[in-house]
């Protein structure tokens, strides 16, 4: 494609994918992006989506093309200085630190959401900006297909409409994409469009976020405060599946932000039962005595905790198309349209792959873009035939990898230790047999997602084999 027809690029979704593919594209040479975002800032807190990011050597990829691994490191929490303080309900702790498996993989660093994708809206605004333009407040109303072209109508808080008809449409608005749900709509016969969707033991998991103060008190005892850069296990005095419950709380390199204690069970857990803030408070002072709940949680945060929806972990699913293109995009006279990250591929967040796995699809679509020097027509399909198998293993790695993290099942939580202790053992003995678990295995970005899958199921053959074999001998052999 030539530079004067590199432009008109429309992106539907501002999160790390969407300004990562902007910026991306921008170095590339593209004018005219514009990235429609319903959120009010990039940096906007939302309590029940207040994740924190590990932005392990796969998503550094994508930020070492861009320049901006070493401000990542600024603003974050490295992997080699992770260290877990685990609190009992009689006030007594253990911290440990993260042990490192493999001392050869790329540091991986954690920190916000919010923080995360700042970074990327302050690159475009210092470097990008007469290229780049981001609607912020703005959905995306609706995508309509006329003649070769397709045309995006968004509206902005002041209900202003605004209507593009672009060279290349990229849909990373997440899991209700409405730029996949336009796509399956605009196919008679095939689906390629329509989400398969495969079980996990946590899908379907309910999730709802505490909003805590900064350096919040961990006892009654004066100066007894808690970190920022420390991650935290707080146990319950309760007992029993609809009882018990923890609070998990991630490391933040800022002191000075808030702190998130992310709460996850079953659907029919207690916690989930109460209605009012009283309810609310008073099962939280009971569930952890060893901490002054009332000096660290505010009335009006019970309150809007009680109240919120909350989130579910989705179910593990995929498209498997992955573009469609009308006309000829090349001669700016045609839509190309791609789709990454969630508005592809979406799994709930046992392996921390969501948004390491969205940038690797960032990454992966510009190394194709300088093969075909930049021919949509050419790029796309190469793209789908490219990425498909990586993400058809990423999905069944969610179902094996570790599901079982969310104290769901005791039992099935021994035996997935056994079975990665197992395989780790084996792997260091004889490496040229075993390879370690999967949930290790992800950890190095040199290997794609099916090649890992390969390893696991390698594995796994083998030691069914031995295990039938010795079965044989028992029952056989006096």
């Amino acid at each position: 494609m030539s530079d004067f027809n590199k432009k008109n690029v429309v992106i539907i979704g501002g999160g790390p994918t969407g300004l990562g593919t902007a910026l991306m594209l921008a170095k590339r040479g593209w004018k005219e992006i514009t990235v429609v975002e319903k959120r009010p800032t990039a940096d906007y807190y939302e309590p029940d989506k207040s994740f924190n990011y590990q932005i392990d050597g796969r998503g550094q990829k994508s930020t070492d093309l861009l320049n901006i691994t070493d401000k990542l490191a600024d603003l974050s929490v490295a992997s080699t200085d992770f260290y877990l303080t685990l609190i009992k309900p009689d006030g007594t702790r253990k911290t440990t630190k993260l042990p490192i498996i493999d001392p050869e993989r790329k540091t991986a660093y954690w920190l916000p959401r919010y923080s995360f994708v700042q970074l990327f809206y302050q690159e475009i605004k210092q470097y990008w900006q007469d290229t780049i333009k981001v609607l912020f407040n703005t959905d995306c109303l609706e995508i309509k297909v006329f003649k070769e072209q397709l045309k995006v109508i968004a509206q902005d808080q002041d209900h202003q409409q605004f209507t593009f008809t672009p060279t290349l449409l990229i849909g990373s608005d997440g899991f209700n994409s409405i730029v996949r749900k336009t796509l399956h709509e605009t196919e008679s016969q095939s689906y390629p469009f329509a989400m398969q969707k495969f079980p996990s033991p946590s899908s379907s998991l309910k999730y709802k976020v505490l909003t805590l103060p900064p350096q919040f008190p961990l006892s009654q005892e004066e100066n007894d405060i808690s970190q920022s850069t420390m991650a935290y296990a707080i146990r319950s005095s309760f007992k029993g599946k609809k009882q018990a419950i923890s609070l998990g709380l991630l490391p933040f390199k800022d002191p000075n932000k808030p702190r998130t204690a992310n709460i996850i069970a079953y659907p029919d857990h207690h916690i989930w039962q109460l209605k009012t803030p009283k309810q609310v408070e008073q099962f939280l002072i009971q569930a952890f005595p060893q901490l002054p709940i009332k000096k660290i949680i505010s009335h009006e945060e019970i309150a809007r905790f009680t109240f919120s929806n909350g989130g579910t972990f989705p179910i593990p699913q995929f498209c498997s198309g992955l573009y469609k293109i009308w006309g000829e995009p090349d001669k700016n006279e045609g839509t190309a349209v791609i789709l990454l990250g969630d508005a592809v591929h979406c799994f709930p967040p046992d392996i921390g792959q969501g948004v390491n796995s969205a940038l690797e699809d960032v990454y992966i679509f510009q190394e194709i873009l300088t093969e075909t020097q930049d021919n949509l027509s050419q790029a796309l399909p190469i793209y789908q035939q490219r990425r498909q198998e990586d993400i058809e293993a990423l999905i069944r790695l969610v179902q094996i990898s570790y599901p079982w993290q969310y104290n769901q099942d005791p039992l099935q939580k021994k035996l997935w230790n056994v079975n990665f202790l197992l395989r780790l053992l084996l792997s260091r003995f004889f490496p040229f047999i075993f390879s370690p678990h999967s949930f290790v295995l992800i950890q190095n970005h040199e290997l794609s997602y099916s090649e890992i899958l390969a390893k696991s199921n390698k594995t796994t053959r083998i030691l069914l084999t031995i295990g039938i074999i010795l079965i044989f001998l028992f029952i056989f052999i006096p």
